[in-house]
């Protein structure tokens, strides 16, 4: 079974290095808007470089994670290849975890700009021990994200799939607070913004990169939403899986 998943993760990842449009546009947005706004405004303030540095990251990651894979899934899912792939005594776990796998590589080498950005440019500091765990807090925080694309995915045509998760993708950005600190948004914007699951990861990066303690609140809405995300993203596939093979 490793030797499996570990193909597929091999033929998604060359896939994605021979059409790199979806690793681009994950990393060029947060790096521009870190040179825009970041680096001019709250460069040379250490505390506020290190958390919009984690905010962008993690921008970036949500991007990979929910418009590049429900737009993968739901491409995959049109491909004569793919109702063959189901046929297989394999099951659906090598498959299921290489786009996982894959995923997770392009939302790691996503965030490189933004870093190489923070650290050329910016007075953000971090030590060794709090990057790895920023990063692990930005892969915990990008699993709903990831669930959400793959429901997103099995639910619809590509075209569809592209701009719904769009649509998803921007409001809860910017209800999060990835683009804006909470507390500059209006008050009614502050009070939604702890109910999105946007905001629980987003505070679960600033308390590992910058030791901001998380809201309550927002870190049990997070795990709300992945727990969610999981039970609609296995109700699509079994949907998608009746729907072809019924």
């Amino acid at each position: 079974m490793p030797s499996l998943v570990l193909a597929h993760t091999r033929y998604l990842l060359i896939e994605q290095i021979r059409v790199p449009i979806a690793i681009l546009a994950s990393a060029f947005f947060p790096a521009i808007s870190m040179v825009a706004f970041v680096v001019p405004f709250a460069g040379r303030d250490p505390v506020a470089a290190t958390t919009a540095t984690g905010s962008l990251m993690f921008f970036g990651a949500m991007s990979a994670a929910l418009i590049g894979l429900g737009n993968s899934v739901a491409q995959e899912r049109e491909l004569p290849w793919n109702p063959y792939l189901r046929t297989l005594p394999a099951g659906p776990l090598p498959r299921f975890a290489g786009r996982i796998l894959a995923t997770l590589a392009v939302m790691l080498i996503s965030v490189i700009p933004v870093l190489v950005v923070a650290a050329l440019f910016t007075e953000a500091t971090i030590t060794p021990a709090r990057l790895l765990l920023g990063f692990g807090a930005l892969v915990a925080g990008v699993v709903p994200f990831m669930l959400m694309g793959l429901f997103v995915g099995f639910r619809l045509a590509s075209k569809a799939a592209m701009a719904v998760s769009q649509l998803l993708f921007f409001p809860m950005a910017i209800l999060g607070g990835l683009l804006l600190p909470p507390q500059v948004l209006p008050r009614f914007v502050q009070d939604v913004s702890s109910y999105v699951p946007t905001r629980g990861a987003a505070e679960l990066i600033w308390w590992a990169i910058a030791d901001a303690r998380p809201s309550a609140l927002s870190l049990v809405m997070l795990a709300v939403w992945t727990a969610a995300m999981a039970a609609a993203a296995a109700w699509a596939y079994r949907r998608d899986e009746g729907r072809r093979f019924s």
